[in-house]
């Protein structure tokens, strides 16, 4: 059988993973979950080639260690999604809450509508392993804080979510995020410098926005014609004058 079907009403969440897991062990590619309200971790630490399809609300740590899994949101989602996932892919068509892909070190994350704080919080990269986290609608303060790596690309219409939010990039130290439209230096954290998206940029996000399109059944060359902002640290070390040396 390649295609569980789970009702979560009322499941606890240790034996929904359980659950998960095991069909996943047994050789099950497409798992669907009903009725999710809340339950936490889901998907952590998940490996393999499955499709995991939810239906409602995950709790906290959606994907969290997740290595290979795509994990379908019909619905949105609380904290930290992607949480130092590792591999795979997390599909929201909803909105997602604070940290979302706090950590992450490889992988997508696409969230259809907006994020709360912190969004891409610590992201990382070690060699050709770089993670990436696409929004489609609106962020809260502190975007990419203490960025090490990897790629945040925020598609927001600035007319209908204009940037009001501050501390992006504060303490990034690697990686870039790229913005849609024009980024006032005043929003800016420590050690973030903005650019004019190049070419090149342009290049580089064009797939991720013809993915995300495809994922959420929206026009892609609206985005694709608009111009964007890349934010990038300003030094590899941007608090080093913070430190007392001897």
């Amino acid at each position: 059988m390649n295609t569980v079907r789970i009702d979560a009403r009322g499941m606890h969440y240790s034996l929904l993973n359980t659950a998960i897991r095991k069909a996943v062990a047994s050789g099950v590619r497409e798992i669907i979950v009903d009725n999710v309200m809340g339950q936490r971790f889901i998907a952590d630490g998940l490996k393999g080639d499955a499709t995991l399809t939810i239906h409602g609300v995950p709790g906290g740590d959606l994907g969290m260690f997740m290595s290979g899994p795509t994990c379908i949101v019909h619905g949105n989602c609380d904290h930290a999604p992607g949480n130092t996932m590792d591999n795979g892919k997390i599909i929201i068509h909803g909105s997602a809450g604070d940290a979302v892909a706090h950590s992450m070190r490889g992988g997508k994350v696409f969230v259809r509508d907006n994020v709360g704080y912190r969004a891409g919080i610590h992201m990382k990269q070690y060699m050709e392993k770089r993670p990436v986290l696409v929004i489609g609608g609106s962020y809260r303060a502190f975007l990419g804080e203490y960025m090490a790596g990897g790629l945040i690309l925020s598609l927001g219409d600035p007319a209908v979510h204009p940037h009001t939010e501050r501390g992006i990039g504060s303490g990034i130290h690697g990686g870039k995020i790229v913005i849609r439209g024009n980024i006032d230096e005043y929003y800016l954290g420590v050690g973030a410098r903005t650019f004019t998206l190049s070419n090149e940029g342009m290049d580089e996000i064009i797939p991720l926005i013809e993915e995300y399109a495809g994922y959420f059944g929206i026009d892609p060359d609206p985005l694709i014609h608009e111009s964007y902002t890349q934010v990038t640290p300003s030094s590899s070390r941007p608090f080093a004058s913070k430190y007392t040396w001897e």
